[in-house]
This record gives structure tokens, C-alpha cells and sequence, in this order.
């Protein structure tokens, strides 16, 4: 497994790393134990977690991905494995407990209430990677980054970086830590595939220029890429089979990554796949793999079983010309003829 580094961090993690949005959820901790032990033997290094993970996001859930990690990080030595988690921040809906909509949740005491609380359930007396899970417009960015810098100072945090932001909220932000001689963002975590490439519109640069890392979630486009939605399917406990259900952001979310276009992609996707003897899985995780800007693609299972594909990617090449017939792909989802 190659590794690569976390912007200016110091810390290089495996190039796949893993997400755990589903231990405790769809995964049972025998399960995600097992998954761990598989990925871990593989020579993946770097797992992400969240406060409020699982999803999908129950009150009685929020911290037990953490626990469960915790648990399976106390039987190896603690340098072996780099840990991210996140803090969270206001959302409109979509994550309900325990964020508090509207309310500010990035001000020094959150952020210090959640790192303690994140710090037990994993654990741990430190955490590699901090990030902030969602913008917090309510809170001014100095109280975020000088409490962000405080935990580093204090050695409970190695790093600190972003997740969901736009070019405008990263720049403010490395723009306000430089001025202020604080921590600055390491990395920013963003869904990015091969059907939500808009992240290479503005941020690629930003984060080229400024040695950010990219962390993409959502390599298969929350399993579109997988195939699993084609022919009209909905399979039960997928995760948009769940979404157009759940809210109106989530069934929004639903339609913009399964709808004709994106089928019909997935489709030709799929056939490049085949020509690289690959299957759609481990093809489009390899694609993000050939980003510059990316740190380590994170990949997600709901059964141990699917994790040879996913892992397969560190392995695989993708020849130029197929990557060119990607890009002409992405131009008539981004660009449809009118």
C-alpha cells in the first residue's frame, strides 16, 4: 500500500483509508472488527470517524463507530494506526442528533465538550486528525481555529482539517490562520468521484497551491458507480434507497447522484472498467487515485466481503487514454446538451 502525506502535516497515512459511517449501524461490531483486521492487514493505516457516526444518524447511535474503533485500536500499538474523527457542525436536518441546527457548535466550548468526548470513546489520549465536519457560519472563525490550536498545543490533537467547505470557506480559513499564527487546515474532506467531479472546478488548485490535502468520501458515489442502482433497482438498505425516503435535503441529494444521466454514465463507466479488467468498483477508486491533489481516497463497506474490490484499487493502473474518455464522460453530466 503507498502512502502519501497529509498536507504539511508530517503525517503520511495509507493512500485508501477507512471510513466507518456504517460500524454499528449496518455493520455489527463483530463485523467491523473484522473488517478493520482485514483493511489493517491490507496496509491500510488510516481510519475516519465522526462523533455522530453511524449513519444512518439515530440519537442512540451518535459515538458508537467511535467506541467501536476504540476498542479495536487498544489491542495494537497506538502509532500503528492514524485516527481521524470529526467535529460537528450545524446542519439544516440531514444529520439531526446530537447537532444542534442553527445553534453554533464551533465555539471553544463545543469544540472542547466534543474533542473530550471523542478522546474516550476512542480511547485514545491523542487524535492524528481533527476535522471540522460542517462550515459553522454562527461562529467566527478566529474561535474556531484558536480552539482547534489550543488542542494541538495541548497535544490531544496532531493535525486539524475541514470537511464539506467550498473554495471561499477553505481560503478564509488558511487565509484567518495564517494572519493569526494558528493551526491551519491539513486537509479537506469533500465528496468527490467520478460523477461529482466539481471539486476540480476551484478547490483543486486552491488545494494544489496551498498543499492541502484532499480526503475524498463517496468514491462510488454512494454505490451509483457500483451499478447497484441500475434498471430502475432500489436494493434494500443501500444508501439512497434510504435518502429519498428520509428528508427533502437527502431526497434532493438523491436525485442529483440517481437520475438518467448518471445511469447512462455509470453504464459507460462500467465498460472502461471492463477494458481495464477491472470491475466499476475498484476502477473508480483507482480513478481518484490518480488525482495530485488527493491525500487518501476513503472507502466505505456495509459487508466485509465487498472490501477486496474496494482495496484492490491501491494495485491498479488506469492507461491515459481511458482516463481521457473519463473526462468526456464527466463533461455531459457537468455540461448536458440542451
Amino acid at each position: 500500500m503507498k502512502r502519501r502525506a497529509l498536507g504539511r502535516s508530517g503525517i503520511s497515512v495509507s493512500e485508501i483509508g477507512l471510513g466507518t459511517m456504517t460500524f454499528g449501524s449496518t455493520l455489527d461490531e463483530p463485523a467491523a472488527q473484522k473488517t478493520l483486521d482485514k483493511a489493517f492487514d491490507a496496509g491500510v493505516d488510516f481510519i475516519d470517524v465522526a462523533e455522530i457516526y453511524p449513519v444512518p444518524p439515530e440519537p442512540k447511535w451518535a459515538g458508537v463507530s467511535e467506541e467501536i474503533c476504540g476498542r479495536w485500536m487498544s489491542g495494537r500499538p497506538r502509532d500503528s494506526v492514524v485516527v481521524a474523527t470529526k467535529v460537528a457542525g450545524p446542519s439544516d436536518g440531514w444529520f439531526r442528533a446530537p447537532v444542534r441546527s442553527g445553534k453554533t457548535a464551533l465555539d471553544r466550548h463545543s469544540i472542547g465538550r466534543a474533542v473530550e468526548g471523542s478522546l474516550r470513546r476512542l480511547d485514545t489520549d491523542y487524535i492524528d486528525l481533527y476535522q471540522v465536519h460542517w462550515p459553522d457560519p454562527a461562529t467566527p472563525i478566529e474561535d474556531t481555529l484558536e480552539a482547534l490550536d489550543r488542542l494541538i498545543d495541548e497535544g490531544k490533537v496532531r493535525a486539524v482539517g475541514c470537511s464539506n467547505e467550498n473554495t471561499y470557506g477553505l481560503m478564509k480559513n488558511l487565509w484567518t490562520a495564517d494572519r493569526l499564527g494558528t493551526a491551519r487546515y491539513q486537509t479537506i474532506q469533500n465528496n468527490f468521484s467520478l460523477l461529482s467531479r466539481r471539486f476540480e472546478d476551484e478547490l483543486a488548485d486552491a488545494c494544489r497551491r496551498e498543499q492541502v490535502s484532499l480526503l475524498p468520501y463517496s468514491p462510488l458515489a454512494g454505490g451509483v458507480l457500483s451499478g447497484k442502482y441500475q434498471g430502475g433497482a432500489w436494493p434494500p438498505n443501500a444508501r439512497f434507497s434510504y435518502y429519498r425516503e428520509y428528508d427533502r435535503r437527502t431526497q434532493r441529494m438523491t436525485q442529483r447522484f440517481v437520475n438518467e444521466r448518471t445511469l447512462a454514465s455509470t453504464e459507460r463507466l462500467s465498460a472502461l472498467a471492463a477494458d481495464c479488467g477491472m470491475s466499476p468498483v475498484t476502477f473508480s477508486i483507482a480513478w481518484t487515485l490518480t488525482r495530485d491533489f488527493v491525500g487518501s481516497t476513503l472507502i466505505g463497506v456495509s459487508r466485509i466481503e465487498q472490501l477486496d474490490e474496494h482495496l484492490a484499487a491501491a494495485d491498479a493502473a488506469i492507461p491515459d487514454d481511458i482516463l481521457a474518455a473519463c473526462d468526456e464522460i464527466w463533461k455531459e453530466i457537468r455540461y448536458p446538451m440542451e
